[in-house]
C-alpha cells in the first residue's frame, strides 16, 4: 500500500512563470505596511489608528490575495474618522507620560527602586501587547474601548499568542537598536503577528497567498 504524499503548504505553492512565492509576497505587504504605518504614525496621536489600519491591511491581504497598496492603507485609516483618531491617541500619549513618570521616580535611587522599576516595566510589556491586540481586531474600527476590552480577554485566555506579539515587539527593539534606519519598517512585524494570532484565535483566516 503506496504512501500518500504529504500536501504542500499554501505558503509553498506557486503559479506558472512566478518567480517569488506567496511568503515573499506577505514579506513585502509587511514591509509595506511598517512603511505606511510609520508615516502615519508621525503625529503620534495618530499612532493606534495607524497601526490599526495596518493590521487591517494585512487581514484582508491574508483573507483575499489583494497587495498591501498606499490606497487600500490610506481608506483604511479614513474608516477610523478623525475625532476618534485623536481621542484613541491621545490616551495612550497619556499613559506613556505616566509610565515614563513612573520610571523616572522608581529610577531616583528610592528604596525598592529596583522591583518597582521591574514591575512596571512588566505591566508595561502587558500593556503594549493588549494594545497591539487590540489594534488587530477589526472591532477597534468601531470602538476602541470595546477593542481594548476584548484584547484583554484574549490574552489572558491566549498567553501563547500574547507571547508571540511580545516576542515580535522585543525582536523589532532589538533590530532598531542595532540599526536605526530600521524604524521606518519596525510597525511591520508586530502587525503582522497581532493578525496571525487573531485570525488564529477566530478561526476564520484564510491561508494566505494561495
Amino acid at each position: 500500500m503506496g504512501t500518500r504524499p504529504a500536501a504542500s503548504s499554501p505558503y509553498d505553492r506557486r503559479e506558472p512563470g512566478e518567480l517569488f512565492g506567496p511568503r515573499f509576497a506577505l514579506f513585502a505587504d509587511m514591509l509595506a505596511v511598517g512603511l505606511f504605518t510609520t508615516v502615519a504614525s508621525l503625529p503620534l496621536l495618530t499612532a493606534p489608528a495607524a497601526l490599526a489600519a495596518g493590521c487591517s491591511v494585512l487581514r484582508d491581504s491574508a483573507r483575499t490575495e489583494r497587495t498591501a497598496t498606499a490606497g487600500r492603507y490610506r481608506d483604511a485609516l479614513r474608516a477610523h474618522g478623525i475625532a476618534r483618531t485623536l481621542a484613541a491617541g491621545a490616551v495612550p500619549l497619556a499613559l506613556g507620560a505616566l509610565f515614563l513618570l513612573d520610571l523616572a521616580l522608581a529610577g531616583a535611587g528610592l528604596p525598592g527602586a529596583a522591583a518597582v522599576s521591574f514591575a512596571l516595566a512588566v505591566v508595561g510589556a502587558g500593556a503594549l501587547v493588549v494594545a497591539v491586540r487590540a489594534a488587530a481586531h477589526p472591532v477597534a474600527r468601531r470602538s476602541w474601548p470595546a477593542a481594548v476590552r476584548g484584547a484583554a480577554r484574549r490574552s489572558a485566555a491566549d498567553p501563547a499568542g500574547s507571547v508571540l506579539i511580545a516576542v515580535a515587539l522585543a525582536l523589532c527593539a532589538a533590530m532598531v537598536w542595532a540599526l536605526p534606519p530600521l524604524v521606518l519598517l519596525v510597525a511591520g512585524p508586530p502587525a503582522l503577528a497581532a493578525v496571525s494570532v487573531e485570525l488564529r484565535g477566530s478561526g476564520r483566516g484564510r491561508s494566505p497567498r494561495r
